[in-house]
């Protein structure tokens, strides 16, 4: 399943639902520090609706080490300014999905 990587997050309901999201989908979440909250905030637990216990989520002391976590992995970086559509994308069950600032 896919590695989802949030760089340096600042929202907790953002974080939150995607707690959520890896929980349902079997999805990895990946954080990499320093994170805007801390993940007991009480955001971050609503969004994830307690979801928490039944996600697989890791933390990362920074790029460096994510990175060579998933050293195996191919990576999609995804921004608003990208040239090509995530829809036109040929995603695989093992790639890593990097999402932030």
């Amino acid at each position: 399943m896919f590695d989802i990587v949030l760089y340096q997050p600042e929202i907790p309901p953002n974080t939150g639902n995607l707690i959520r999201l890896a929980a349902n989908t079997g999805c990895r979440l990946q954080l990499v520090k320093p994170l805007g909250f801390d993940l007991s905030d009480k955001q971050v637990a609503r969004a994830g609706l307690d979801y928490h216990d039944m996600a697989s989520v890791t933390e990362h002391a920074d790029w460096q080490s994510v990175r060579a976590a998933l050293a195996d992995r191919r990576w999609w970086m995804f921004t608003t300014r990208a040239p090509a559509l995530y829809a036109d994308a040929k995603f695989a069950p093992a790639d890593g999905l990097l999402f932030g600032r």
